[in-house]
């Protein structure tokens, strides 16, 4: 989809070039400088009861007298933040996404400013509307037609709303990647399927991408990752994708992201129902490869390198058993009291081999744990760091983003859970707490940087009707990244 501003007033609305004319009103009265084209029918539906100036309510006009757009969809946002203008106005993108629009413009009629970051709300809540899964359902019909979305501003506005776009375009664009390959079954997203995508970038951006396989892995040492992936047929894959936007010299920021293509539990299996969403499971490499894509659409100077560790978690004669003990690339010895909890047991290794690149700090995504869901439900991804100065940082860019996060606690009492008589650690404790628990386990591995952990099994997918990935969180990883060149 090609995103464009235009300069234009809200009295010359009705003049505007699109097919679809979407207006986010703001305030318990029309602006007075509205184009009386406009004003006039909303003010008659405002007087019969059809349109009431109150957050989430929304009116559809075809055709309406005067005005050059075909279709008005407009819809009333609480106030001026981005946060609710991406609310209002995918309300009212839903009022027309299904028409034969092609050219949808976007305008703000209020007290509002329309700057870089409410450009980009809209950029993202327009590329969210129209995403359509097609790889294995080729039969399933666009979600709309357009293929437009211009931004109406003001003069003064333009050059923000120019800047958000970009920005915006990117993100959503690495969204859009993320929510493609965490979308596609476990037989069409392999560990090979995502090394091949990684390359695509690399080939595309002028990226240095490497694939380590079965044997490198072995050389290395990463005894943890290969006891997870030992089980499946499927050959694992270690991707080591490098964005270089800044002198040889300066540390990189890392970013870590568990690729279990398939998640069956291992010889801990998991109940039948719902074991299809574990195709989800490399939610957080699919979020890495998307931030890749913005960062290297974006060209911003720093370094960046992006660490998958991808597998499947299989039952078979093969596989890990309860109480094998492994040892990590790190030396230390993990015993295995549920082969379940297998994304730590793959994310241990790559944190160890973040270590040679010296970084300036180290971000891992997983869908770790239930215990986060049940923790924080589906809005907020879990965020764990010992690190304040990091933890503001990851906090400032999820509320830049609109891609809530909430931090939890990292105390040392939680440490003791995962004692073992048999090795380093267990890679599990007790019930209470477990997302926390699981957070104690990676932090072992963390010590010679700055890290942070994201829970993202909350939040990287929805079930139900609107069963799919969400690409979160692409958004708040691009700038967590991109205030690091600062």
């Amino acid at each position: 989809m090609d995103f464009r501003h235009q300069i234009t007033t809200p009295g010359a609305l009705s003049g505007v070039g699109v097919d679809a004319l979407v207006l986010v009103v703001i305030g318990d009265a029309l602006d007075p400088s509205l184009d009386p084209a406009l004003a006039g029918p909303l003010a008659d539906a405002i007087e019969h009861g059809d349109l009431k100036l109150k957050k989430g309510k929304a009116l559809y006009l075809h055709r309406p007298n005067g005005v050059r757009a075909t279709r008005v969809a407009v819809a009333v946002a609480e106030d001026g933040s981005a946060k609710s203008l991406k609310a209002a106005a995918g309300q009212a993108i839903g009022l027309i996404k299904a028409g034969g629009a092609r050219h949808l413009g976007i305008a703000v009629v209020g007290a509002a400013t329309v700057g870089a970051a409410e450009a980009e709300a809209l950029v993202a809540c327009a590329s969210d509307a129209t995403y359509t899964y097609r790889h294995t359902k080729p039969s399933a019909p666009p979600a709309s037609a357009l293929k437009v979305v211009t931004v109406l501003c003001g003069k003064a506005d333009a050059k923000a709303v120019q800047q958000g776009i970009r920005q915006g375009q990117a993100i959503a664009a690495g969204v859009a990647l993320a929510r493609e390959y965490a979308n596609r079954p476990a037989n069409h997203c392999t560990p090979s399927v995502l090394a091949a995508q990684a390359k695509k970038l690399g080939k595309d951006f002028d990226l240095k991408v490497d694939v380590l396989d079965r044997k490198a892995v072995e050389k290395l040492g990463m005894g943890s990752f290969l006891a997870v992936a030992q089980g499946s047929d499927e050959p694992l894959r270690f991707i080591v994708a490098r964005y270089d936007g800044a002198p040889k010299g300066r540390a990189p920021v890392v970013l870590v992201g568990k690729g279990i293509t398939f998640d069956t539990g291992g010889i801990s299996i998991k109940p039948a129902a719902d074991m299809d969403e574990m195709k989800f499971d490399m939610g957080g490499a699919a979020s890495v490869l998307g931030t890749l894509r913005a960062i290297a659409e974006l060209k911003p100077a720093l370094n960046l390198v992006c660490l998958i560790p991808a597998c499947e978690n299989m039952p078979s004669g093969r596989s890990v058993k309860p109480g094998d003990v492994v040892t990590s690339l790190s030396g230390q010895t993990i015993e295995i009291l549920n082969t379940d909890a297998e994304g730590r047991l793959i994310l241990c290794d790559a944190l160890t081999y973040a270590e040679r690149f010296k970084p300036a700090v180290v971000v891992d995504i997983a869908t770790l744990t239930g215990a986060c869901v049940i923790a924080l439900g589906h809005h907020h991804s879990g965020l764990f760091t010992p690190d304040d100065r990091v933890a503001q940082q990851m906090l400032d860019a999820s509320r830049a983003a609109l891609d809530p996060c909430w931090r939890m606690p990292l105390d040392e009492e939680y440490d003791e859970a995962l004692k073992s008589n048999f090795a380093d650690m267990g890679n599990v404790g007790g019930r209470a707490g477990g997302a926390i628990t699981a957070a104690m386990f990676l932090r072992r591995f963390t010590a010679k940087y700055p890290w942070a952990h994201l829970d993202i099994a909350g939040t990287a997918w929805r079930s139900g009707a609107a069963k799919g990935s969400t690409g979160r969180p692409v958004g708040l990883l691009t700038h967590f990244v991109l205030a690091q060149a600062n």
